[in-house]
């Protein structure tokens, strides 16, 4: 059988079973082995990022219109739809990181003119890379919403308690709510509010992944 329609009869058996099965997930985590090989790829240090967006996406969206519209099969391959979301994914991590650039250069600039020296941290090393990603979305929004041990809640921006660790997962997760969204909800800067969710949010995510297997 080729593998694009491979792919597509792995779909049908797939959105045959309720969400959360055994069966579904099986089925998704063949799509998702196959269909790696054929998306859409750059070089680019957050592409993994990127990508584990597109799977999360994926999972909500090929059976069900969970958080967009529902994977429509006469409209294109499984393969051009997740490649068509990568790429919109990409392209917003492109934007954060030049308007991060652009923050570390005036950074710079006024560091150089005050005479100030010493290494500047820069925010994009923070970032976590992720490996190939499972569905996980609802484990991950489960784990998030309950908080069993507090963490993410207490784990808050200095003064803004509401400003949480718990708080910006949520939003992050897809659909995403874009940081200029999240900037004007808090009301502060986008620096701050992408600092805090690399150097305190995304290292608790990646240690539950790590607890869960995922990664």
């Amino acid at each position: 059988m080729p593998e694009m329609d491979e792919l597509q009869e792995l779909v049908i058996e797939a959105c045959r079973h309720p969400p959360g099965s055994p069966q579904r997930q099986r089925a998704l985590t063949k799509v998702i082995r196959l269909a790696s090989r054929k998306l859409w790829r750059e070089n680019v240090a957050y592409y993994e990022d990127a990508l584990q967006q597109t799977w999360v996406y994926f999972c909500q969206n090929v059976c069900e219109a969970t958080t967009g519209r529902k994977y429509d099969p006469t409209q294109s391959s499984v393969v051009t739809w997740l490649s068509a979301y990568l790429k919109r994914r990409l392209q917003d991590f492109y934007i954060q990181g030049r308007e991060q650039e652009t923050r570390r250069a005036a950074v710079r600039g006024m560091a150089s003119r005050s005479g100030e020296t010493g290494e500047l941290i820069d925010p994009v090393d923070n970032l976590a890379a992720n490996p190939d990603v499972p569905p996980i979305l609802q484990d991950v929004r489960d784990w998030v919403e309950a908080d069993g041990s507090g963490d993410l809640v207490k784990t808050h921006i200095k003064g803004r308690p509401e400003v949480n660790c718990q708080a910006l997962l949520l939003r992050r997760l897809p659909p995403e709510a874009s940081w200029e969204e999240i900037s004007a909800e808090f009301g502060l800067p986008i620096s701050t509010l992408s600092s805090f969710y690399q150097r305190q949010c995304l290292p608790r995510l990646r240690k539950f992944g790590e607890s869960e297997g995922y990664l």
